[in-house]
């Protein structure tokens, strides 16, 4: 064999052995996915690749081994896929989660049938909610904010061109301006509680910035401004939609049901059966 390349099959063998035995859950996606990015191809385009050059190879083991220390996938690629629109990503940001898109879902089911629909994301990260909104809901008026520096600056990035308007600020005091108009609210707040830091993922704990993680001593306090924040926002019969962690499937809802101020209080369950993500609307 060639010592200046490398079996394709060979090299995929090994990374995926090499992340199995690291504890990555996903390792044989993994393994293929990092493949494609060095090679500038795709997972599914793989197939046709035999060999592979010494120089591509020798970045490839780089990368497992940096996969291995479970650094995100996505911070090695520098992207994200979040329903149809691709995202930049990197250290600094929040990864968006498969499961998110289906809180992004939900909300462009609610705005489809509202003509010029203004809608609001919140904690907007990387910016995937919203920019799937606006990709997908014809005529909206999005709107998103961010707290954190280095997230709004990728949020910045990914939003550029789709005429969302982002704002860097605190949810608690954003849009004031949008008061009593809006008509959807999303959003992926910080919820996992200050004891369970154990219990994080490596790949989160140690690579997302923990302001997207960690809320208070029940992982609610950010869920707790969300609610306020949108009975303020929202018109009369809006609706609002946030994600939770799937520990939270009743005490989450249960923070809307007590102010009274909300009627639909429903919950829903990701496609693996977990609860995650609540919705309410704004009663009239």
């Amino acid at each position: 064999m060639n010592p200046l390349v490398a079996g394709r099959r060979d090299l995929l063998a090994r990374a995926t052995r090499q992340l199995s035995e690291a504890g990555v859950a996903s390792p044989g996606h993994d393994a293929a996915e990092l493949l494609a990015h060095v090679l500038g191809t795709t997972r599914g385009q793989l197939v046709l690749v035999d060999e592979v050059p010494g120089e591509r190879a020798e970045q490839y083991a780089a990368l497992v081994a940096r996969r291995a220390r479970r650094e995100p996938l996505q911070h090695l690629t520098g992207v994200a896929w979040f329903r149809h629109v691709e995202l930049r990503v990197g250290p600094g940001v929040f990864v968006p989660r498969p499961e998110t898109e289906l809180l992004a879902g939900w909300a462009i089911e609610q705005a489809a049938g509202v003509d010029a629909p203004v809608l609001v994301d919140l904690c907007t990260g990387s910016g995937a909610v919203a920019k799937a909104l606006a990709d997908e809901v014809r005529g909206a008026v999005v709107h998103a904010v961010e707290l954190d520096e280095s997230a709004h600056a990728w949020a910045a990035r990914n939003l550029e061109g789709t005429g969302v308007d982002l704002r860097q600020g605190d949810m608690a005091t954003a849009f004031g301006d949008l008061a009593g108009t809006v008509d959807v609210v999303t959003c992926n707040p910080p919820y996992i509680p200050l004891d369970a830091w154990e219990s994080v993922a490596p790949e989160a704990r140690d690579h997302d910035p923990h302001l997207a993680l960690f809320s208070g001593d029940d992982g609610l306090e950010a869920l707790r401004v969300l609610e306020a924040r949108a009975a303020l926002l929202l018109r009369p019969g809006g609706v609002v939609g946030a994600e939770h962690a799937d520990q939270q499937g009743e005490s989450a809802p249960a923070v809307f049901a007590a102010t009274g101020r909300w009627t639909e209080i429903r919950d829903h369950r990701d496609l693996a059966g977990r609860p995650r993500f609540v919705t309410a609307r704004l009663a009239r």
